[in-house]
């Protein structure tokens, strides 16, 4: 009898059903709880330091009596803006304009010599070991703290020594004089230049003067721009020095000429004759004086965040 040796096959498993596809979960919306201390912080910050920017940007715009009768935060008519700066420009025969182009000659020229002098100073205080090296490093930051008032009388004896009074060499050599530059360059210099790239160069031939010129001075430009930028506000907004050395208002910068402005305001001074200047105008003025600051902080800006964080990090 012939045996049947077939197997039958198991019965096949039913087919999976389909897996159902999840449902992402939804994410939990955040809700930004308003922090008081915070909130009350940015509040004052815009009392105190945008709100009296906006009333000077609008009090150019009015006239005099607008500008004491209207609403403070209102903007007054072009016409006005126009007068006014037709009566500016007037005003001892575009004096303003004189007095534009003198800060920008005493800030820019005393720049140039503040770059040339304090980053070689700073570099040279950080790479290098000599005797006398502490003692001058806590003397510049002592005169850096000094306030500037207290060094415009022995300045002032200074220069009338080699007889520079009333000429703008008297503005430009004391404001090149700039210790928070060397300071600012030698705390960069010691702290976020990598030392072995500088001994590198030198067993490639380098001497010092081009290590500095060709491998250290081009890492340093964030510095560079920030010590140029502090230098040159520092310069443009100074108004004790110039206000004592130059006697002739032909050589003033704009902060002293604003201080002229200033006097022949009647509201201020009772007793100005044909010269009165309205406040509107002062207002403008003042608008003119900060533009290149302005302008050269937009400019600057990124390399200004650069340089304030180098040396924040290290490798």
């Amino acid at each position: 009898m012939r045996t049947d040796t077939r197997t039958t096959a198991p019965p096949l498993p039913p087919p999976a059903a389909a897996p159902r596809p999840r449902k992402r979960p939804r994410r939990a919306t955040r809700r930004l709880a308003i922090q008081p201390l915070p909130a009350l912080v940015l509040a004052l910050f815009l009392v105190f330091f945008v709100l009296p920017v906006l009333w000077l940007v609008l009090a150019a715009t009015k006239t005099d009596s607008q500008l004491v009768h209207s609403n403070p935060l209102s903007f007054g008519s072009w016409h006005a803006l126009r007068a006014n700066w037709h009566a500016l420009t007037d005003y001892q025969g575009n004096a303003v304009f004189l007095w534009l182009r003198n800060s920008t000659l005493y800030a820019f020229l005393a720049l140039v010599i503040t770059l040339c002098v304090a980053i070689p100073a700073g570099y040279g205080l950080a790479m290098t070991e000599f005797r006398g090296r502490r003692t001058l490093l806590i003397a510049t930051l002592v005169v850096m703290l000094m306030p500037n008032a207290t060094l415009v009388v022995p300045l002032f004896l200074e220069v009338n020594a080699v007889h520079l009074i009333g000429s703008m060499w008297s503005i430009i050599l004391p404001y090149a004089f700039y210790p928070f530059g060397v300071y600012l360059t030698y705390i960069y210099f010691s702290t976020a230049l990598p030392r072995e790239l500088l001994d590198a160069a030198r067993l490639d031939g380098c001497t010092e003067v081009g290590v500095f010129r060709r491998v250290a001075l081009p890492l340093a430009a964030p510095v560079v721009a920030l010590v140029g930028f502090f230098s040159f506000v520092a310069n443009w907004t100074n108004y004790f020095l110039p206000y004592v050395m130059l006697p002739d208002s032909r050589q003033f910068p704009v902060q002293v000429g604003l201080g002229t402005l200033l006097n022949d305001v009647p509201q201020f001074n009772p007793t100005v004759g044909s010269l009165a200047v309205q406040r509107p105008e002062l207002a403008l003025a003042t608008l003119l004086a900060i533009t290149p600051v302005l302008v050269v902080f937009l400019f600057s800006q990124r390399f200004l965040v650069a340089g304030m964080l180098a040396g924040a990090t290290k490798n």
